[in-house]
């Protein structure tokens, strides 16, 4: 069972624990930055002062949704409802949208179809409930925001983590309007201001970026990858 908001393709869920030690290597009580956070599947693992943003705001409020009920409500949603939700976002509020639009959709996309076992062995919806229920005491003091990395007020010498849209990949459905070479002058601004900054990518401008670390790992979230392989690298700033 996959701990975390969203189930994703981009989820670094498998990796954390390797990438994590680099990237607090050394580090006292600087703040961890996670600009992209998607699913939370990082910033989870890390201790200490926290900062997760995202342009989702459906993933924000879900997870402020999150901190501010202990006692997690998170209603029974059929098929019928699922469908209305998906037409009607602007009727609910957006921690409901951001629920039933990642954990209760097939394939990882954001009402992609709503999640249903044919064989009836699974029960996906308590499954997410459960998901979200674990996942919960381990995101209650991360610091939230909602918007572009660039906009986030970053404490002095501070750890910058950016799982950004993978360039030229259909892993995200979001990256053709991804601005990289914007990025790549803000993450070089961003090391001379004295931070450390970490990139998650397969491919990075060598002259500009180093790959530190780097693994295979087979993607098998959705049946129309065909258990396709990448190589994850994590880059910083020469």
């Amino acid at each position: 069972m996959e701990v975390g908001i969203i189930k994703y393709m981009g989820s670094k869920r498998r990796i954390a624990k390797e990438i994590i030690p680099i990237i607090t290597k050394g580090r006292t009580t600087e703040t961890v930055y996670d600009l992209f956070c998607g699913g939370f599947n990082l910033i989870d693992k890390i201790e200490g002062k926290r900062v997760a943003n995202d342009n989702n705001k459906y993933v924000i409020a879900l997870a402020k949704y999150m901190q501010e009920n202990e006692d997690l409500h998170l209603p029974h949603i059929g098929e019928i409802e699922y469908k209305n939700i998906q037409k009607n976002k602007d009727s609910y509020p957006d921690w409901l949208v951001g629920y039933v639009g990642f954990q209760l959709s097939f394939g990882a996309k954001f009402f992609g179809g709503y999640r249903r076992d044919k064989a009836g062995i699974r029960d996906y919806e308590n499954e997410a409930q459960q998901n979200l229920k674990a996942q919960q005491p381990k995101i209650k003091d991360i610091k939230l925001h909602c918007g572009s990395y660039d906009e986030v007020i970053l404490e002095p010498n501070s750890i910058i983590y950016c799982d950004i849209p993978y360039k030229d990949s259909t892993k995200y459905t979001t990256s053709k309007g991804f601005d990289y070479d914007k990025f790549y002058s803000w993450c070089i601004e961003k090391h001379r201001e004295g931070h450390k900054v970490f990139v998650s990518e397969y491919w990075m401008p060598e002259d500009k970026f180093e790959c530190i670390w780097s693994k295979e790992i087979v993607s098998s979230l959705t049946s129309e990858n065909n258990g396709k392989k990448g190589v994850e690298k994590l880059f910083i700033v020469r």
